[in-house]
């Protein structure tokens, strides 16, 4: 591996395990509370689109007439990552995105989808980012969480975007996640069969070949420049504690919900 690489695993191995070890996978016990953590996601999952897409629009040609751009080997990584996230397969053999996957998981489970939906909307119809998170109710951890990604993209660093791609977002999710899942889903058939298989998808593809792409991606767009190392080093902390600060404010709501239920 890259010793470049294994510097920044090294210097983000703390927020790592905060991430993995995080209290909030334990205090999903039931349906309620793997809702309200899917609420939360669905946001971290349609902002991890804008970083693959923003990296495709720098990286590769986009616009008419066609130019090649850039390195090549960079254009195949960032197109085989896209094609992969962008147009799956689903539990059924149909062609979905990732991002459409897990909304019908979220519909199976029973999580309302109507925020997100509406986010989106407000978003396509124009609307800031702000008023957007005001129509949809959009939870503040999530807001502050997709404030951090676009600002990410809006400093138009290929490689610091890359970093918070590789190592803000794959292979978070620890296997304690999957053992309750596994055990949520044979005690609630035909309700998390979609999300199951969402994640074990997630595991065959994102947490295994397309990080290792995106690990080589990283590696060419910093190549041997000292400080986009350090950039993507320092970003790629960010994106973490971003993740860790989300898994707060959803396990705040689980507490909530909780502490109600207990009344």
């Amino acid at each position: 591996m890259n010793s470049n690489i294994e510097n920044i695993n090294l210097q983000i191995a703390t927020l790592r395990n905060q991430i993995v070890n995080h209290k909030v996978y334990s205090q999903i016990s039931g349906l309620p509370e793997l809702r309200i953590f899917m609420e939360y996601h669905i946001y971290a999952v349609w902002d991890f689109m804008s970083l693959l897409k923003s990296l495709q629009i720098n990286l590769t040609s986009t616009t008419l007439p066609w130019f090649p751009v850039g390195n090549a080997k960079t254009r195949q990584l960032i197109n085989e990552i896209v094609a992969g996230e962008e147009s799956d397969l689903d539990e059924k053999g149909d062609i979905k995105s990732h991002f459409e996957l897990y909304l019908d998981a979220m519909e199976q489970v029973g999580a309302n989808t109507q925020p997100i939906r509406t986010f989106i909307r407000s978003l396509q119809l124009g609307k800031t980012f702000a008023e957007a998170y005001e129509i949809a109710g959009v939870p503040l951890a999530a807001q502050h969480f997709m404030d951090s990604t676009f600002s990410i993209i809006k400093e138009n660093k290929n490689h610091v975007t890359a970093s918070a791609f590789t190592f803000g977002r794959e292979d978070l999710i620890p296997n304690m996640f999957h053992s309750i899942i596994n055990d949520l889903n044979s005690a609630n058939p035909d309700q998390i069969t979609i999300f199951k298989y969402y994640l074990d998808r997630h595991i065959e593809v994102d947490g295994d070949h397309h990080s290792h792409l995106a690990l080589e991606m990283i590696s060419e767009l910093c190549g041997i420049d000292e400080k986009a190392w350090q950039e993507a080093s320092a970003i790629a902390k960010t994106a973490l504690q971003q993740r860790i600060d989300l898994w707060d404010g959803v396990l705040d709501e689980i507490s909530e919900l909780n502490s109600i239920s207990t009344l």
